[in-house]
């Protein structure tokens, strides 16, 4: 059986190259930029064990497999859903003893580009004590039990977590939280390695190695005693000499794994019984909201409705919440150098992403563009209609940056440029996101679905339609990029407003101009989008 669910799980990974041509390049650009971390990673230990000292080797593999345990417990939490190609739900119809379902799920969850490169990467990696065959037969068993605690503790959180995981209310709440932590990766390590420097004296005879060696040794000698890092230790305690050290940590790892299975097992057993229910009890109505608030006309209808999404769907709220968090990015990012340029083109950056953000709406809304089909909404309307949001909020948004990128830079006399810049950079933006969106559609997570979930085969046509958008948009905003660079260079206040007004005279221009195109390519392609967005996986 478990042989099985094996043959099952390669089967469905091998149809994904059937599906469709996005979907075949997607699955192999995926694969090889793996299988090219996961060699340039044991390039690095392999030359450890074999070049340098051995202590680093087992010191790279203790902290690296609790890094790896660490993202196979957490990143399900905040993906979930992402892949149920083997969703136990689909198998309680089937009179299939629990253990054999447990074990035969276990060894299927390898099968997917992050379970082989893990698996490559812990059995690889034990290599760097081939000169020691005891230590290295140590270090195997070590790295099975890892992959163990890796699976089997991943499983076992998220069928425990599952009633939770399923309400619509959590995973809006966390994918806002996750792409706000992503985002803010860079900025906490720069904050946290603010004003740490390691000085080499060029007299001393002790190398910079041998300083940070025991630092590392300390930490490793903590983690190798928690669940994350205990069966990736073991190779060390071998190589060390230390058997009781290396008894007491066989015994954490295999606490770890006997303690995930066992409540995998019980959660299992209790949600084949009681399936977990999303939240599907609704809220009760509280009026046309925005459909309310604005005239009775088909356009402003599109607009209410787009509006709509932007403050309910967590698809698009994910990335509002990214966009306050962008100024804070490029101030730490520009310490380094020492200089507020990259503040300072906070302004024009958020002008543009705000007005891309909106190319590829008809993805965005999947079956319920249909209602625009079937209402007879035409191009004139529906690109207005989705345009109208973002030019109401996106200049209050990009105002509100350019003053504080200058408040911060103290740099006030560029006040005209940069809001030049930036009202211009989000008009020419949203109008190729009006052209663009009628004739590139890509497929995104669907309606109610997690907002971090990528459909398999969309990464290469998301880069193709985004790269071909980036393009054309810096091409047509080169006169408002002339005119401001100008400005800021020759400065005075005659170039301030003549980059304001070249911003957003150019801009309206070009909107209105991609907004005629975008009507007419959507006439003409309006039975073709709605086949594309409905067979979108």
């Amino acid at each position: 059986m478990v042989a099985r669910f094996l043959t099952l799980k390669l089967t469905l990974m091998g149809n994904t190259f059937r599906k469709s041509v996005w979907q075949t390049i997607g699955m192999i650009v995926a694969s090889l930029y793996a299988l090219g971390v996961v060699g340039m990673l044991l390039a690095g230990v392999l030359g450890l064990g074999f070049l340098g000292d051995p202590a680093w080797a087992g010191l790279a593999i203790t902290l690296g497999g609790a890094l790896a345990v660490l993202g196979w417990w957490v990143i399900p939490i905040f993906a979930f859903g992402v892949d149920a190609t083997l969703d136990p739900q689909r198998f309680t119809t089937f009179a299939i003893p629990r253990r054999t379902l447990l074990m035969g799920l276990a060894v299927a969850g390898l099968v997917s580009v992050p379970g082989i490169a893990t698996v490559l990467l812990a059995l690889g990696a034990s290599f760097a004590w081939l000169l020691e065959p005891g230590v290295l037969l140590v270090s195997l068993v070590g790295a099975v039990l890892g992959i163990a605690t890796c699976v089997l503790g991943s499983r076992a959180i998220t069928t425990v977590l599952a009633p939770v995981l399923e309400s619509r209310r959590y995973r809006e709440v966390v994918a806002i939280v996750a792409v706000v932590l992503v985002v803010m990766i860079g900025p906490l390590v720069s904050w946290l390695t603010n004003g740490v420097e390691v000085t080499v004296e060029p007299s001393s005879e002790t190398s910079t190695g041998s300083q940070v060696l025991p630092l590392f040794e300390q930490v490793a000698g903590v983690i190798g005693w928690t669940p994350f890092g205990a069966a990736w230790s073991l190779g060390s305690m071998a190589h060390d000499g230390d058997w009781a050290g290396l008894v007491g940590r066989l015994a954490v790892a295999l606490g770890t794994v006997g303690l995930a299975w066992l409540i995998w097992d019980r959660a299992l057993a209790r949600a084949l019984v009681s399936p977990p229910v999303g939240g599907g009890g609704g809220s009760k109505a509280k009026g046309l909201g925005a459909f309310g608030r604005v005239p009775a006309s088909p356009t402003w209808a599109v607009a209410a409705r787009t509006a709509t999404y932007w403050l309910r769907d967590p698809r698009y709220s994910g990335s509002i919440a990214v966009v306050p968090l962008l100024p804070v990015i490029m101030y730490f990012a520009g310490q380094s150098t020492g200089s507020f340029f990259m503040l300072l083109a906070t302004g024009p950056f958020v002008g543009w992403i705000l007005g891309f953000s909106i190319s590829n709406d008809i993805g965005y809304d999947n079956t319920a563009f249909a209602l625009h089909v079937s209402s007879g909404v035409d191009g004139r309307t529906d690109r207005w209609g989705r345009a109208i949001p973002m030019l109401v909020a996106g200049p209050l948004v990009t105002a509100a940056t350019v003053l504080a990128s200058v408040w911060v830079a103290d740099s006030w006399h560029l006040t005209l440029p940069l809001m030049g810049l930036g009202l211009g950079s989000l008009l020419v933006s949203t109008g190729v996101s009006c052209a663009v969106s009628a004739r590139l559609v890509y497929p995104v997570a669907k309606p109610g679905e997690s907002p971090l979930k990528s459909p398999q085969g969309a990464a290469m046509a998301t880069i193709v339609s985004q790269g071909i958008g980036f393009i054309v948009t810096v091409g047509l905003a080169l006169p408002v990029f002339a005119v401001g660079i100008a400005a800021i260079v020759v400065g005075g206040l005659l170039w301030g407003i003549a980059t304001l007004a070249v911003g957003l005279l150019y801009g309206a221009l070009i909107l209105v101009l991609a907004v005629r195109f975008g009507a007419r390519v959507y006439d003409r392609r309006l039975p073709e989008l709605l086949q594309q967005v409905q067979s979108f996986p």
